[in-house]
């Protein structure tokens, strides 16, 4: 038989021969690592052993009955709650805080938003994670119990992270749980992220998480939350000047001082004990009878007025798509408007963030289609922010039982600037409509128009929104207590103005009877008819949030709303009378 090595001596000459050696190092190499990998491998076994029979004892601890009392009445009365975690081993406790959220509701497992600065401190991929984990436990800084807990953790949850600076890529999405990692992870040190934390970021990602939700706060390198008081932020940098080098921290003070104020608020340590914050946390009760029947109610009343309109062809099927009582009146009051064809009519549509404003509108331009409207524009400061309208107007043509490419199509903007966002929806059931969207500044494209729709008016320019006004229907939706913008403008200014234009049209048309035709019309020239609804209850989380409380006050966002004075506070000045002294 010719040998391996006879062959080798044979061609110890040739190119042959190189290359054949060097495919036997390769090998060589090859199974080299595979022998080290298996022995690493058996030692991480072995390792696991030992430490499971060491450290199963001390793991398995009883978690305060409060947190669990605190996420249940979260989910019952579709609150949410807040979670501030301190201590080096704070992220290994989002598990736990996952697992009881999880046992709590009856849905699937909750999605998670991850969001950080720079480091994660931790691989999404697996290999490079397992890497991570053995590092450290040679260093003999994480336990092997807690380890595969939130390993397990990672790879079963789904969990989308996402940097402090994209996190305008997160707002329409719901999560049923937010990680703020404001301490990033390394392997032999913690660097604090919490100079990265601003105001926007808070609203952003706090008002992204359903009711029964978790927000939680990682603090890791932190052994008393007092540190912040006087960390510089990220921010400071913009308001430095060669006069003024020094910025004292306000926000610092006025976070950890509000948030003894939210009455669902827990700080905790890194093994899950509740730190003391305030006296309101001493005793967490379980919510009331009475207080999950008021939740209900409002779930009741919406399911019977959906039935009441079922045997409207038009509403009766768009209604289904309200998430809220207070969304389903408001669309039926833009359909009664719609369905009495007036075009000097202007709606008015106010609400806070997240109180479904757009699918509102998105409904009713698809009910608009439905009674007949053929040319249908809309606006707003770009075509990304009009997502959710145009994702609505395809639902309400969903539920109207029309089928896209057969009778709409949707049209997509071929502009990169615009990230393929759609522009036009053009309809050919029947006869031919169209949805378009046109930029704030073309009003001059307006001739033909029958319905304007202006979302997030207070965004727009007062002067251009003025000039969107004109003999056709309106609707304008603006935006109020947002970190957005507040509309203040467009309250105090144009819907003033238009509120005097209304009045003055009501007053002409009760006297109407006493003034000649083209009197009436002389005097009503220019005049129209205003209409303002508002939304006030959350789509993703039900009214008396006290996060959201929590967050208003701690952002001004609440600072149109003037509380009322109680009647122990001192009368009115021209109620009161002067008395000489003697």
């Amino acid at each position: 038989m010719f040998s391996l090595t006879n062959f080798v001596l044979a061609t110890s000459n040739s190119k042959l021969a190189v290359q054949f050696s060097k495919y036997c190092c390769g090998l060589f190499y090859l199974a080299l690592d595979y022998v080290l990998f298996i022995d690493e491998m058996y030692t991480f076994v072995k390792y696991c052993i030992r430490k499971n029979k060491s450290t199963s004892s001390m793991l398995r601890r009883k978690i305060d009955s409060r947190i669990r009392v605190l996420i249940e009445n979260g989910i019952h009365l579709g609150h949410r709650s807040l979670l501030i975690v301190i201590g080096e081993k704070a992220r290994e406790q989002v598990a736990i805080l996952h697992h009881l959220l999880s046992k709590a509701t009856v849905r699937a497992r909750p999605s998670v938003l991850w969001c950080y600065k720079k480091e994660l401190g931790f691989s999404s991929h697996r290999k490079k994670r397992m890497k991570f984990i053995m590092k450290k436990l040679r260093a003999g800084k994480a336990s092997i119990n807690e380890e595969n807990q939130f390993e397990l953790f990672i790879s079963s949850t789904e969990i989308r992270y996402c940097y402090y600076s994209e996190t305008h890529k997160i707002l329409g999405n719901t999560y049923g749980m937010c990680v703020l990692q404001v301490g990033q992870l390394q392997l032999y040190s913690y660097n604090l992220d919490f100079e990265a934390m601003t105001p926007n970021l808070l609203a952003r990602t706090i008002e992204t998480v359903e009711g029964g939700g978790l927000v939680v706060i990682l603090l890791h390198s932190l052994h008393s939350i007092r540190q912040l008081h006087a960390m510089t932020m990220d921010v400071h940098s913009r308001y430095r000047t060669e006069a003024h080098q020094d910025v004292v921290a306000r926000f610092n003070e006025r976070f950890l001082l509000s948030l003894a104020s939210c009455k669902t608020c827990l700080l905790l340590d890194d093994e899950l004990n509740i730190l003391p914050l305030s006296s309101s946390i001493s005793a967490i009760d379980p919510a009331s009878a009475e207080a999950k029947q008021k939740v209900a109610s409002n779930e009741t009343e919406l399911k019977q007025l959906i039935e009441s309109m079922s045997d409207a062809p038009t509403v009766g099927k768009l209604l289904k798509q309200c998430k809220t009582l207070d969304q389903a009146k408001v669309i039926l009051k833009l359909f009664d408007v719609i369905s009495e064809n007036n075009l000097k009519h202007t709606v008015s549509l106010t609400a806070a963030r997240g109180r479904g404003k757009s699918a509102a509108l998105g409904l009713a331009a698809a009910g608009a289609i439905g009674f007949g409207y053929s040319n249908i524009f809309v606006t707003s400061p770009g075509p990304e922010n009009l997502k959710t309208f145009f994702q609505f107007v395809c639902k309400g043509f969903d539920a109207l039982q029309f089928e896209e490419h057969i009778d709409y199509e949707v049209v997509q903007s071929i502009n990169p600037e615009f990230n393929k966002a759609v522009v036009r929806i053009n309809v050919t059931r029947g006869q031919r409509q169209t949805i378009q969207y046109i930029h704030p500044t073309d009003a001059i494209k307006l001739g033909q128009a029958e319905l304007v729709i202006i979302d997030e008016a207070a965004a727009i320019p007062l002067l251009h929104v003025k000039q969107l006004l004109g003999p056709y229907l309106v609707f304008i939706s603006s935006t109020v207590n947002g970190y957005e913008g507040t509309g203040r403008s467009l309250s105090l200014k144009l819907l003033q103005e238009l509120r005097e234009q209304s009045s003055k049209l009501t007053a002409v048309s009760k006297s109407s009877s006493n003034i000649s035709a083209e009197n009436f019309k002389f005097q009503t020239v220019g005049g129209r008819t205003l209409s303002e609804l508002t939304l006030s209850e959350s789509i993703r989380y039900k009214p008396g949030d006290d996060v959201e409380l929590w967050l208003n006050q701690l952002l001004c966002l609440d600072v149109t709303t003037i509380p009322k004075v109680s009647g122990g506070g001192c009368p009115p000045p021209e109620h009161c009378d002067l008395y000489p002294f003697f």
